[in-house]
């Protein structure tokens, strides 16, 4: 045993305790007395594994995947370059329009949201629908909760198609190796049938409930729609899907492109740097090393083994799907995934197929089980609007229920 090894047995208390107590602290989202967020939590568990591992710095900073985070950097800056063309606010205003049938407009709402969630950041797209939608809605005098519930099921549901929807789902694809055309196509049916079941809830229970009795607050202005820029960010977001199935290194691809729109005449780049979600990153960041301390204890592996012992399969798919969707409700999705990505075999499609979606359809229980679902109720309360906890897992708990069987219905039937 080397004397690192033995380091490593002599700390496993401390390092245990640093990995329980900043699973915590991100459970509860806070830390009484501090002003600490979960990526601030995250962070300090971090540089306590650091303190208390003894490894030499360079083997914590190796816990880290680099090519998710720099293929996160990536789509962050394609993202915002659309952003600020003002694609996103030409698009919402678009479907707003169509609010004369409102059973039509929650159906293009829900599509437009998922579609553009599954190639381009699910939380921008939330944030930049939600005030346009809203103030739609409320000028209709259509009582807007029920659509805006939907915008952020859509955008963790269209999410999941494919695995540059989500930061959560890049990461379960780069550690897995999976390719972006076959992750595609094996999501399709479980995302579309998510989909339709959401419409169908939503809307039969929302249908006669559509007068809204809040008060108008209007939004801010939105941006100014920049056709060329527009067009700019839109080809050059096809050339990197396209370039997904070459044998290219996919982080050097989004590299690329975002070095292109770095180099932008009209948009400077602290504007665009400006839109990088950096907590995010500095989150996954610190995950990656807290749960690789973890891992170096070896208790994740007898703990499966004592859950396989007592006839619970970690990597059977029903049994993963629930427990991704449960985790991720409970201790926020990333901290989830980063835990579960140690624990189960990623050699396996299927049950990294099965991770990236109960992820993705788990998002959609609560308000705090996505990033996109307190977008969304942040947003509508700067309005006005008040989603309750309750308001939202009335739609948020039938939609996963069913979303979720049907992702365990199709690993069954296609195995």
């Amino acid at each position: 045993m080397t004397d690192a090894a033995h380091l490593l047995v002599a700390e496993k208390p401390a390092l245990l305790a640093v990995f329980a107590l900043t699973y915590l602290g991100i459970a509860a989202g806070r830390v009484p007395g501090l002003k600490l967020d979960r990526t601030g939590i995250a962070m300090l568990g971090a540089i306590a594994m650091m303190i208390f591992s003894g490894l030499p710095t360079a083997d914590v900073v190796n816990f880290i995947n680099w090519p998710t985070i720099l293929l996160l950097f990536g789509f962050f800056v394609l993202s915002a370059q659309l952003r600020l063309s003002g694609f996103f606010d030409m698009v919402a205003g678009g479907i707003a329009r169509q609010l004369e049938n409102p059973a039509r407009f929650l159906l293009i709402l829900m599509l437009a949201t998922a579609g553009l969630s599954a190639f381009l950041n699910h939380d921008i797209v939330c944030f930049v629908f939600t005030p346009v939608v809203a103030e739609a809605l409320l000028r209709r005098q259509l009582n807007p909760v029920p659509f805006l519930v939907a915008l952020a099921v859509a955008s963790n549901i269209g999410a999941a198609e494919t695995y540059i929807g989500n930061p959560q789902d890049m990461m379960i694809a780069q550690l897995a190796g999976l390719g972006f055309g076959p992750y595609a196509a094996w999501s399709l049916v479980p995302v579309l049938f998510a989909l339709g079941c959401a419409y169908a809830i939503v809307w039969l229970m929302a249908r006669h409930r559509l007068a809204g009795t809040t008060a108008f607050n209007p939004a801010a202005a939105p941006r100014p729609f920049d056709r060329a820029h527009t067009i700019k960010g839109l080809v050059i977001l096809v050339l990197v899907i396209g370039l997904f199935f070459s044998a290219v290194p996919k982080e050097i691809v989004v590299l690329t492109a975002a070095g292109i729109h770095l180099a932008s005449p009209k948009f400077r780049t602290g504007e665009l740097l400006g839109l990088v979600d950096w907590p995010i990153l500095v989150l996954f960041m610190s995950l990656f090393v807290v749960t690789g301390a973890f891992q170096t204890t070896g208790c994740g592996g007898q703990a499966l083994q004592w859950l396989a012992d007592h006839g619970f399969n970690l990597n059977t798919p029903s049994n993963l799907a629930w427990v991704a969707a449960a985790l991720s409700n409970l201790i926020n999705n990333s901290a989830a995934v980063m835990l579960l990505v140690k624990m189960v075999h990623l050699s396996d499609p299927v049950t990294a197929y099965t991770l990236a979606l109960a992820n993705s359809f788990g998002g959609s229980l609560l308000i705090v089980g996505s990033v996109s679902n307190i977008i969304v109720v942040q947003q509508a309360r700067e309005m006005g609007i008040t989603i309750s906890f309750r308001d939202f897992a009335r739609f948020g708990v039938p939609i996963t229920l069913a979303a979720l069987a049907g992702l365990i219905g199709w690993v069954t039937l296609i195995n």
